[in-house]
């Protein structure tokens, strides 16, 4: 793919964002390794952010092992792969998932999926600068680990959400996610989400432990944004397939995730061009895509 093409195509997609209004609000949520349950913190988010009126957009941004929709109990016909190999739009793969939120599932067990070529970039931003729905809110849910995926997802979006839980090696996952996005991709504001912790202190503890270390190596800013307890009542939502701010509003997670949202809906809103959907993903592919050819 040549220099100039990617240039026209860059400056078509800005031609196109210029003409929308709406600013959207993306945030990562991440964790440096699995089983933090990052996937619950990012549908409950979601959902709790729906019920005050926001208009919500969560993308399974874990394109080789995709789980948001089975956690929902959602039947997917299309996914990611269908639109970049053009058998479909990006508006007919988005489902409807609680309280109105729309999901863009990803493509369970496909390789192909973690490493696209230039071409289908460029496929993957025009996607997303035709989709006329409006959000407020995207909500990119990453995979585990620090793959290159992971980091592109968390370097392109406006807020890094890094769900911690009260394990070493969830501990010291964290901080290698965030000595990588702050030393090589220059992301220096992290919201940390202490996870299934037993008690507020638990949970005041835990980030003080992520803080310390921090503190003492790297220079970024870290706020801790929610303690998420432990409760039993998340177990009982995953096994009927819902969400627990839905099916147990009155549970000590569910009122945890209420304050969570509380606190994003006060995060403020990009009031510039790049807080456009299409932006966000042209920021998520820029190093792959042009940055040899246009010299980035």
């Amino acid at each position: 793919m040549n220099r100039w093409f990617l240039q026209d195509q860059a400056s078509g997609l800005r031609k196109m964002a210029q003409q929308k209004q709406k600013m959207v609000k993306v945030i990562a949520v991440t964790g440096g390794k699995g089983g933090v349950g990052k996937t619950n913190v990012s549908i409950n988010l979601a959902t709790s952010l729906a019920q005050k009126g926001q208009k919500v957009l969560v993308l399974d941004a874990d394109l080789g092992l995709a789980n948001v929709d089975v956690l929902l109990g959602l039947r997917v016909k299309y996914n990611l792969s269908h639109v970049l190999s053009g058998e479909c739009k990006l508006s007919e793969v988005l489902v409807e998932g609680p309280q109105g939120v729309f999901i863009v599932p990803a493509a369970s067990g496909t390789q192909a999926m973690v490493e696209l070529t230039p071409a289908q970039h460029a496929g993957l931003i025009r996607a997303f600068s035709e989709l006329e729905e409006e959000f407020d809110v995207l909500i990119v849910d990453t995979a585990a680990g620090i793959s290159e995926m992971v980091l592109s997802y968390s370097r392109a979006a406006q807020e890094v959400v890094v769900v911690v839980c009260d394990e070493p090696t969830s501990i010291t996952d964290a901080y290698a996610l965030i000595k990588i996005l702050s030393r090589e991709h220059g992301v220096f504001r992290f919201r940390i989400v202490a996870n299934m912790v037993r008690s507020l202190r638990e949970g005041m503890e835990l980030f003080a432990k992520l803080s310390k270390v921090t503190d003492r190596f790297l220079d970024v800013a870290l706020e801790l944004v929610a303690t998420i307890p432990f409760d039993e009542n998340v177990r009982k939502s995953v096994r009927k397939q819902r969400v627990v701010v839905e099916a147990f509003p009155r549970s000590p997670a569910a009122i945890a995730y209420q304050g969570l949202s509380n606190k994003v809906m006060s995060w403020p809103t990009p009031d510039n061009p790049g807080g456009h959907l299409e932006f966000f993903v042209e920021r998520l592919v820029r190093r792959n895509m042009y940055g040899e050819a246009v010299g980035e």
